[in-house]
């Protein structure tokens, strides 16, 4: 059976849903609340909770641990980085106790999925069930986006998170100028902040071409496909460039992964509709958002590569090494950045200066400084490393085949902490949970006949 076919095929395997399922449904149901009208009050406990489902399932495993797999090889990595944060609560100039603590809650969110998600996740079989659902939750996402953009008055959500429509430019600068001079809001897809859908969109675009293109009914690869056609179309519509970025780099990563595993004919065929997807959804998107949306795309060839990152978000890299880390190599202390510093920075000193991350290499430089920086990219690496030797040449087909999808997605999460801060949202969580499943099956899986 070929690869890609051996993930479509597990995904109808009749394995019992379990706590694994749920968490997937929830880490798109939760922030979906925030699409109903009223919930802007209430929008910090919807945010925390997505979180907490992580810590609280973390716990569960804490308790009840036994018969557990052989660990990965990041962990201790991944320990060090969360035990020195936990020192940086310490640190002098923390904002204050309650910010670091919810800091270092944060981090230990984000991560914890790797440690849980190998007692839940056991076969093949059940890794690819999880996979589907991640693309049709991201995927409905994806749609969304699209509708919103087609016919916001019906699908657009009644209120955008407060933190942008109390900004000081407003909804102004999430707007571009569509067809007939209509303006359109960045779709936020399946939750309250302008662009998001860009996000989930790019895995649904991953994930609906590596089920489009296996042995699976014709109408589930037909839908695989156009969820995978609705995501590029959301990070075009969205503007998000990176995401779009990122998209073809996980396309042209699995692809590679095929061409490695000697499936060259589906390598081929893959990176054939991929790229058909990428322009046909592009004349599609143009045609919903107008002009401005070939204007931004084309922004992207107008330069070279190391200029383009230059004059985006080149200047955040510079100001992590030449300014924060010259500064503090050791940190700046915690809550001193993003959300953790809006909602529990009260108690800092007003005198104290402001610090803004807008990648996550700046953000680690600030928590942390050179040390975090270094663990946390260590992890990440060592990560990667080992979901392409499982890709590369584990025995068993199946294996391999989930392998090769979670390598080119986290690779492509991996890539964002230049432009973004992957490992403070869901993407990173996600990030960490794909890794924590694939250990549950890899080291149990080895022969290639079972």
């Amino acid at each position: 059976m070929a690869v890609a076919d051996d993930v479509a095929a597990a995904a109808g395997a009749r394995i019992p849903w379990g706590v694994a399922e749920y968490f997937v449904i929830a880490q798109t149901a939760i922030p979906a609340l925030l699409y109903l009208p009223g919930t802007q009050s209430v929008r910090f406990y919807l945010r925390v909770a997505s979180f907490a489902v992580a810590l609280v399932m973390l716990g569960r495993w804490a308790m009840a641990r036994k018969g557990q797999t052989r660990p990965h090889p990041a962990q201790p990595t991944l320990l060090a980085v969360l035990a020195l944060v936990a020192l940086m609560i310490a640190h002098p100039m923390t904002s204050s106790t309650l910010a670091g603590v919810a800091q270092l809650a944060l981090y230990l969110a984000i991560i914890a999925p790797f440690f849980w998600a190998p007692s839940l996740v056991k076969t093949p079989d059940h890794l690819a069930r999880l996979m589907a659902l991640l693309l049709i939750c991201n995927g409905v996402n994806a749609v969304v986006g699209v509708l919103q953009v087609y016919d916001p008055g019906r699908w657009m959500p009644p209120e955008m998170s407060r933190i942008v429509t109390q900004g000081s430019t407003g909804l102004a600068a999430a707007t571009y100028m569509g067809p007939n001079g209509r303006l359109i809001v960045r779709p936020p897809g399946l939750f309250d902040t302008p662009g998001a859908v860009a996000g989930p969109a790019m895995y649904a675009a991953l994930l609906g071409l590596v089920f489009g293109i296996s042995a699976i009914a014709t109408w589930k690869r037909a839908l695989a496909v156009l969820l995978s056609f609705a995501g590029i179309a959301a990070i075009y519509l969205s503007q998000v460039r990176i995401s779009l970025i990122v998209a073809v780099l996980m396309f042209a990563t699995y692809a590679g992964m095929l061409a490695l595993q000697a499936r060259g004919a589906r390598a081929t065929k893959f990176a054939s509709v991929a790229g058909l997807i990428v322009i046909v959804s592009f004349s599609f998107a143009i045609l919903l958002g107008g002009e401005s949306v070939a204007m931004r795309t084309a922004t992207l060839f107008e330069k070279d590569p190391v200029a383009l990152y230059s004059a985006s978000r080149g200047g955040q890299l510079v100001y992590a090494f030449d300014d924060i880390l010259s500064r503090f190599p050791l940190g700046a202390g915690l809550g001193r950045w993003g959300m953790i510093a809006m909602y529990y920075g009260a108690g800092a000193d007003p005198s104290a200066e402001s610090l803004w991350a807008e990648i996550q290499i700046a953000g680690w430089a600030i928590d942390g400084g050179i040390p975090l920086l270094l663990l946390y990219l260590a992890a990440l690496v060592v990560t990667l490393a080992t979901e392409f030797k499982v890709a590369r040449s584990h025995p068993n087909a199946k294996v391999r085949a989930c392998a090769s999808v979670i390598f080119a997605a986290n690779l492509g999460t991996a890539a964002m902490i230049f432009s973004f801060t992957p490992f403070v949202t869901q993407i990173g969580l996600q990030f960490w949970f794909l890794a924590g499943a694939l250990q549950g099956i890899a080291p149990v899986y080895r022969s290639a006949g079972r």
